[in-house]
């Protein structure tokens, strides 16, 4: 079976974009919300998944994950606005 990677954007409650990648996104944003995700997440509570994209290998993930990390705010919402998640 074929293992795919994601590359996600949770928004929290204080209205903060977090961006990180992981196989299995449901998974990993419940690790987020019991506080086990990332440091980020225990200071900052995930509400809800804006943004997210299939790859198919980690590293095409992890690249994605980097280039969108590096975007202003302005341009990550509008990749959000974008992908009509």
């Amino acid at each position: 079976m074929e293992k795919n990677f994601f590359v996600y954007i949770l928004q929290t409650e204080d209205n903060k974009l977090y961006c990180g990648y992981t196989d299995d996104v449901n998974k990993r944003f419940e690790m987020h919300k019991n506080g086990t995700g990332a440091k980020y997440t225990r200071a900052h509570k995930p509400v809800k998944i804006v943004y997210n994209k299939k790859f198919s290998t980690k590293s095409d993930a992890m690249k994605e994950e980097y280039r969108i990390k590096r975007l202003s705010r302005a341009k990550k919402l509008e990749l959000i606005a974008d992908s009509n998640y």
